[in-house]
């Protein structure tokens, strides 16, 4: 009896088993439906996120082209300063047509952008220049202009400035769009305090060069800034409103705000930096970046003749030509912690 009991209990607890098992079946399917639905959507989404990405891509390349068409026709025949702010105008645009598209433009996409605006900007400064009257021809006294180019007393930072390159110095032509003559700025000097006021800087090409335990101020809005070989230097600019150079710099630190920022061959460098686009660096190790913070009387004017966006800000947005690694942050370029960012710049 016993064993025909137990036998009845094991059968009774083997059926409720079964039925809990077969009222499982129906919500272990629901459930890999749902799984499957929301795969299905995903893969959708997908699909259609990257059709927009495409077709963003191809509203950007054709955008692009047009407008770069119509600015080198208005390089290529500008014979009246008219032309030529209409053609500025045009570049303007351009450039804020490639700013709003980078979220979405392949690498080499902003990187041939880039350099389509640097060679157009080149080629407006030398039209600009070639429409500029003939200065007069005058006698100067050399000696008096050479002491006049390099003398900064570093006691007194209000004292004039030196008169830098503009005279003494060829242009730099070739990469980053400094083909054109109306280049200023200071080189072959050391542990000196140099500086230059908006009035000397607007709309000019900055070029800064052969520089060693220098402190720069430029105050205004340049329309280019390159610094190369520079060594422990700090340099303190205003909007730019297009592009910033660095080449073959180190331990120097730069304050800037610009369009687009690409920096070469350099190394240690700390950049407080406000773009509009992205930064580029390449060949380089040991960058640090951090918000633009430098401040002085009237950069709210000269903000609104940059014309430049001063809400938007990608200063950690840094794509590096030699790390390709998706995924894994480049070893090249870092962000410089909060607590080191604290600097007394006057």
């Amino acid at each position: 009896m016993e064993t025909a009991s137990c036998s009845a209990a094991a059968a009774g607890n083997g059926n409720v088993g079964s039925q809990r098992d077969r009222s499982l079946v129906p919500e272990r399917l629901q459930r890999r439906e749902q799984e499957r639905q929301l795969e299905v959507e995903r893969r959708k989404q997908k699909r259609q996120n990257q059709e927009v990405e495409e077709e963003k891509s191809d509203f950007f390349a054709a955008a692009f082209a047009r407008e770069r068409a119509a600015v080198e026709e208005l390089l290529e025949g500008g014979e009246s300063v008219e032309q030529l702010e209409e053609a500025a105008a045009r570049l303007q645009g351009l450039q804020k047509l490639l700013n709003d598209s980078v979220l979405f433009l392949a690498a080499y996409e902003l990187r041939q952008g880039q350099e389509a605006m640097a060679r157009l900007q080149a080629a407006l400064a030398d039209r600009r220049q070639q429409l500029q009257p003939k200065k007069r021809f005058a006698f100067k006294t050399r000696r008096k202009d050479a002491a006049s180019a390099t003398k900064v007393d570093c006691a007194a930072p209000g004292a004039p400035a030196a008169e830098g390159i503009q005279a003494s110095s060829p242009p730099l032509k070739g990469d980053g769009g400094f083909g054109s003559s109306r280049v200023c700025g200071f080189s072959n000097l050391k542990s000196q305090v140099l500086e230059k006021k908006a009035e000397e800087l607007h709309q000019q090409d900055v070029l800064l060069t052969e520089l060693s335990n220098c402190k720069i101020r430029l105050y205004g809005n340049p329309n280019t800034l390159r610094l190369t070989k520079a060594r422990s230097c700090t340099v303190l600019c205003g909007p730019v409103s297009t592009s910033v150079f660095l080449e073959d710099c180190s331990e120097c630190v730069l304050a800037v705000v610009c369009q687009q920022l690409r920096v070469h061959t350099t190394r240690d460098t700390r950049i407080f930096l406000q773009v509009t686009s992205r930064a580029i660096v390449e060949d380089c190790s040991g960058i640090q970046f951090a918000p633009y913070t430098w401040s002085y009387p009237g950069i709210d004017k000269d903000f609104e003749g940059s014309g430049l966006d001063r809400s938007k800000n990608n200063w950690n947005d840094v794509d590096d030509f030699n790390w390709l690694a998706r995924g894994v942050a480049s070893p090249n370029w870092s962000i410089l912690p909060e607590g080191e960012r604290m600097i007394q710049w006057d």
